[in-house]
């Protein structure tokens, strides 16, 4: 297995970090029970494509365990794991988006959103209530209405919050071929 950089390790503390304290504190509660939406997807999405899907995978794992925890309820360790499925899948999926050339325009945001879309819908309406049944014994009914409000709540944001911090990233790295020495 390839090492992790030490820019990966890095970019996995603070998208960690960053994850809780949206998920914590930027949390806006839904009319469903238990399912808030959340902004910090459109975060981990940004940074799973950026930096790969085991940056995906750890930043949503921890970011989601640590806000669980910190409500004092325990850790449901079936929407962390999805979190963290949702962080991977973005990462091998995305991997052709080139935001480190500085390239972020139609094509891009098209895949990005279909990447995160599929990756949404994967986490949270086949992950997240099969593992809630299997590890919790949670009511079908209950967990899939959860799963799919979910994914529909997560799409929005990821796709506002995900697509803006692409675009602004993009915007910052200077596009291949546009440096020229001066004479």
């Amino acid at each position: 297995m390839k090492s992790l950089s030490v820019k990966t390790i890095v970019a996995i503390g603070i998208g960690a970090a960053l994850f809780f304290v949206l998920g914590r504190f930027v949390a806006i509660p839904s009319p469903v029970p238990n399912t808030n939406i959340s902004v910090q997807y459109g975060l981990l999405a940004f940074m799973a494509a950026l930096f790969g899907p085991i940056a995906g995978a750890l930043i949503g794992l921890i970011g989601h365990a640590l806000i669980d925890f910190s409500y004092g309820w325990g850790i449901w360790w079936s929407w962390v794991i999805a979190s963290a499925v949702f962080g991977a899948l973005v990462g091998l999926i995305a991997n052709r988006i080139k935001l480190d050339e500085g390239v972020f325009e139609l094509k891009s945001i098209l895949s990005f959103n279909v990447c995160q879309i599929i990756s949404h819908l994967i986490a949270w309406i086949v992950v997240a209530p099969v593992l809630d049944i299997l590890m919790y014994a949670e009511p079908a009914n209950k967990v899939f209405l959860q799963g799919v409000s979910g994914s529909i709540f997560n799409i929005v944001t990821t796709a506002i919050v995900g697509t803006l911090l692409c675009i602004a990233y993009a915007a910052s790295k200077p596009k291949k071929g546009s440096l020229r020495e001066e004479k």
